[in-house]
């Protein structure tokens, strides 16, 4: 059984006992449970439910890993030709992680 659930804006596909690394979640501590609802496709026993645009009552439980996990390092670089600029940024994105407890459908 697995479900297609939006976290932040993104679309993840949600297995129970599957890791997924988030865009951060604001005010998450380690170790609480969080519930999201915003189900839009639940796979059980080879039947597909696709919501319209969610299903109503389904639900997927995950508990809070880690609240801050940074991703690898992004490296932009700027340059003009014939001017001499250069400029080399570097972001690392900041994602917590969930381990998903169980799909509810």
């Amino acid at each position: 059984m697995y479900a297609i659930v939006e976290i932040n804006g993104q679309q993840f596909k949600a297995e129970a006992g599957k890791k997924l690394f988030v865009h951060h979640i604001q005010n998450a501590e380690n170790g609480t449970t969080v519930e999201f609802e915003k189900v839009l496709l639940v796979e059980k026993e080879g039947e597909i439910t696709v919501g319209a645009p969610t299903i109503e009552g389904a639900k997927v439980v995950c508990q809070i890993v880690s609240n801050m996990v940074k991703g690898d390092k992004v490296l932009i670089f700027h340059k003009k030709k014939r001017k001499g600029h250069r400029k080399l940024n570097g972001h690392r994105q900041q994602f917590t992680e969930l381990t998903i407890t169980e799909v509810v459908a």
